[in-house]
């Protein structure tokens, strides 16, 4: 009997791990560009895009906003997308939560955090 239990217990985790793992964020699925729009900052500020792209087994980006800056840090894990950029008008640290083909979260400043959100253009 305590068999069964086991094999059951067994069956039931292997199946939790399966589900679990097939909703995983991977940094590969944001392959793409995104479009943002940040709210309540002056106007120059408040729209841009995110490129995020496959090179040697990695993804890496960056963000559009007028200039190209570099995206360091770069985490994608369980749903969460996390990232920093430096420009000349400073730091910026970007955290997100990924929902299908939309991000949305805060951009950290010295001026501030500031609600961003981002939706995946079509290829």
């Amino acid at each position: 009997m305590k068999t069964k239990q086991y094999i059951f217990l067994v069956l039931i985790a292997v199946s939790a791990l399966s589900i679990a793992a097939r909703h995983a964020l991977k940094a590969e699925d944001l392959v793409g560009t995104w479009k943002y729009m940040i709210s309540d900052v002056p106007e120059q500020y408040q729209t841009g895009s995110f490129v995020f792209e496959q090179k040697d087994n990695k993804t890496v980006g960056y963000v559009d906003s007028g200039e190209k800056n570099e995206m360091k840090e770069l985490t994608a894990e369980q749903g969460k997308v996390t990232f920093t950029t430096e420009s000349q008008n400073g730091a910026f640290k970007y955290s997100f939560t990924q929902t299908g083909d939309t991000l949305t979260g805060t951009v950290a400043s010295q001026y501030g955090d500031f609600a961003i959100k981002a939706v995946r253009q079509a290829k």
